[in-house]
C-alpha cells in the first residue's frame, strides 16, 4: 500500500517538508499512523485490516484535494524520534535544533545546563527535547501566541514534564523580566517577505505568524540578537536557527563570530557565545 500511496502522491504533485522529505516517507507514516505503528518501525509486510485502508485512502484523499499537511491530518508530528501533538495553531515541528540537542550541540556549551529558555516554543516540542536533554535542567518556554501555548500544554503534559518546563505567554523576552540562563534556543520566524509569496500552498495552513520574517527574514532575528546577551549567564550559548538567510545575517553583522554547526541543512543554525553576541 505504501507505494501505491506515494505514486498517487508523486502524480498529485504534492509539497513535502512538514514532517517528510518525499513522497513515499509521506505514505508510510500514514500507513504507520493508521497501524498504529511509528513510522520508523512501519512493517511493510504488515496487514491492513478493511477500516485501517479505508481510513488510509480517506485521508489521502484529503492530503491531495485540500493540499493539508499529513501532521494536521493526523494531528501528530514526529522529532527526534517523539510524537508531538499538533493542530493548525501552532506550526508543524520540523527544527534543525532537534538534531544539535540529539548530538552536537554539547560540543558548544561552555558552561553546564541548568536553566534553559525557548523562544517562540510553538508546540513546545524544542522545550521538551531540551528537558530530555538536560534532565537537571529547568526550561523556560515562551510563546506570543496564547492558543500555541494550549498545544505546548498538551505536549508538556505528555512527555510528563510539567515540573520542568514552564509556560509563559511573552513576545520574545518581554515578559521575563531580568531571567538569565545558561542556554537559550530560538527557532523564530524567518521566511522573507518575497518568499511568502511564493509558498506553496500546504503553507497556507500554518499560522503566519510562526513564518513571516519581515521583508529580509530577519526581523525577529534581530530582536533576539538584541535582547539574548542581557538574558544568557557568562559564556552562556545562544542557537538560533535561520533559515537560508544565513548571507543576509552575515551582511547585517559583519563583524559577529556566527559559528554554523553540522545539521542536515548545512547553513541553516548558528551558535553564538554570549561575549560574542553584539552589545
Amino acid at each position: 500500500m505504501v507505494a501505491a500511496l506515494a505514486r498517487r502522491f508523486r502524480a498529485a504533485r504534492l509539497h513535502f517538508g512538514h514532517g517528510t522529505a518525499c513522497a513515499r516517507d509521506e505514505a508510510a507514516w500514514l500507513v504507520a499512523h493508521a497501524t498504529g505503528a511509528p513510522p520508523a518501525s512501519l512493517d511493510p509486510r504488515a496487514r491492513i485490516g478493511a477500516e485501517q485502508a479505508r481510513r488510509i485512502r480517506a485521508l489521502a484523499a484529503r492530503r491531495i484535494r485540500e493540499r493539508i499537511p499529513l501532521a494536521y491530518l493526523l494531528g501528530e508530528a514526529w522529532l527526534a524520534g517523539r510524537r508531538f501533538y499538533v493542530d493548525r495553531r501552532v506550526i508543524i515541528p520540523r527544527s534543525f535544533i532537534s538534531e544539535l540537542l540529539a548530538g552536537d550541540l554539547r560540543h558548544w556549551l561552555q558552561r553546564p545546563v541548568g536553566r534553559v529558555l525557548d523562544l517562540g516554543t510553538g508546540s513546545g516540542c524544542l522545550a521538551v527535547l531540551a528537558a530530555l536533554a538536560f534532565p537537571k535542567a529547568r526550561v523556560d518556554a515562551t510563546d506570543v501566541s496564547a492558543d500555541a501555548l494550549e498545544v505546548a500544554r498538551r505536549n508538556v503534559r505528555r512527555h510528563r514534564l510539567t515540573r520542568r518546563v514552564r509556560l509563559i505567554r511573552s513576545d520574545l523576552f518581554g515578559a521575563l523580566g531580568r531571567r538569565r540562563y545558561d542556554l537559550i534556543l530560538a527557532n523564530p520566524p524567518y521566511v522573507p517577505a518575497r518568499t511568502m509569496r511564493r509558498l506553496p500552498p500546504e503553507y497556507d495552513y500554518e499560522p503566519r505568524l510562526a513564518l513571516d520574517g519581515g521583508r529580509d527574514g530577519l526581523a525577529y532575528v534581530r530582536r533576539i540578537l538584541a535582547g539574548a546577551r542581557a538574558h544568557l549567564s557568562p559564556r552562556g550559548l545562544l542557537v538560533c536557527e535561520a533559515g537560508d538567510a544565513r548571507r543576509a545575517l552575515e551582511r547585517a553583522y559583519p563583524r559577529t563570530p556566527f559559528a554554523w554547526p553540522e545539521v542536515s541543512e548545512p547553513g541553516t543554525v548558528f551558535v553564538l557565545v554570549r561575549e560574542a553576541i553584539p552589545a
